[in-house]
């Protein structure tokens, strides 16, 4: 399930969110502006985006029942890519209709000054819920660059909104920027490009959370370094003779299931086999918490890749 820190972050971005749709549509509403327009679909979308992901986190938290043995973990994974989804067809289409509308019937923008007023106050309001979504995903990140850390990432909460916010802060800018030329340079399709604009940036932020998702829903591995100290516990125990498979799969941003296959010392008794296994349960679940469910296989290495070539040999062309 999620942590704390990325309900407090939904909660910040929902928050400054619902204010600046306000002062947006206010704004619209006396300029005429399209781009003010689309800028506050955006942040109704976002706001609608944040209360899908709040709900995504609380039902990831049930209990596994007989019809989800492990657990619903992955449903915040579904919610997030429904976000993306909603960003691209809401956010990005209506940018797209207002724009092209204001484009083909163009109309002066009045009262810009308030629209700037606007503008100004709903960057500060995304600048602080930016820096917290950002401060949230710094502590995560590591050595990592920024793309490695969004790529490797299981908790997709905190870089969706991250992606939200960063695309609102652009948004924004694109904003002032057609609201200004249309009343500088007295082009009133400047604010229609403006919205169009904006409506490229929501596409473009939808269809890096979607593909983000898709990774996650389909499952996605444990980090290699897990994987790796996984590998060392196991093969330094004098009962291993050989270590034939480590699979895992995060069921959940601190959710992963773990199952090894393992090649036990020849003559070695069952009931040492039995302490083996226990000891690897409590060693690898004392080192890794977020490790919740291990399966441990016990098979001959021969074995272990006869059965890799048979399920090889008839899984099917998809050449």
């Amino acid at each position: 399930m999620a942590s704390a820190s990325s309900k407090r972050v939904i909660y910040a971005a929902f928050i400054g969110n619902g204010l600046i749709a306000i002062s947006k549509f206010f704004a619209a509403s006396v300029s005429g502006s399209s781009a003010m327009f689309s800028e506050g679909i955006h942040s109704v979308v976002d706001c609608g985006n944040q209360l899908l992901l709040l709900y995504g986190i609380r039902r990831a938290k049930r209990p596994a029942d007989t019809s989800h043995p492990f657990g619903y973990g992955m449903e915040l994974y579904f919610w997030t890519f429904v976000v993306a989804i909603l960003i691209f067809a809401l956010g990005a289409g209506f940018s797209f209709y207002e724009g092209l509308e204001k484009v083909r019937h163009p109309t002066p923008v009045t009262s810009p000054n308030l629209s700037y007023v606007v503008l100004f106050l709903s960057m500060i309001f995304e600048g602080v819920a930016w820096t917290i979504a950002y401060r949230e995903f710094q502590k995560s990140r590591g050595d990592q660059t920024f793309i490695q850390a969004v790529r490797n990432s299981k908790d997709p909460t905190i870089f969706t909104v991250l992606f939200e916010d960063t695309a609102a802060m652009l948004g924004l800018l694109v904003a002032f920027v057609g609201i200004a030329g249309s009343h500088i340079l007295n082009m009133p399709v400047l604010d229609g490009y403006a919205s169009i604009a904006i409506g490229v940036i929501l596409a473009v932020v939808a269809v890096l959370l979607a593909i983000e998702s898709k990774g996650l829903l389909i499952g996605e591995a444990a980090d290699p370094d897990t994987v790796e100290e996984i590998r060392l516990i196991v093969q330094e125990d004098v009962r291993i003779l050989q270590i034939n498979e480590v699979l895992t799969m995060h069921l959940g941003p601190r959710e992963i299931l773990l199952n090894l296959s393992l090649d036990f010392v020849d003559g070695l008794p069952a009931e040492d086999v039995e302490a083996a296994i226990s000891d690897f349960e409590k060693e690898i679940k004392t080192a890794f918490p977020a490790i919740t469910r291990i399966f441990i296989e016990a098979q001959g290495w021969r074995a272990h890749l006869g059965d890799v070539g048979r399920s090889r040999k008839n899984a099917p062309d998809r050449s």
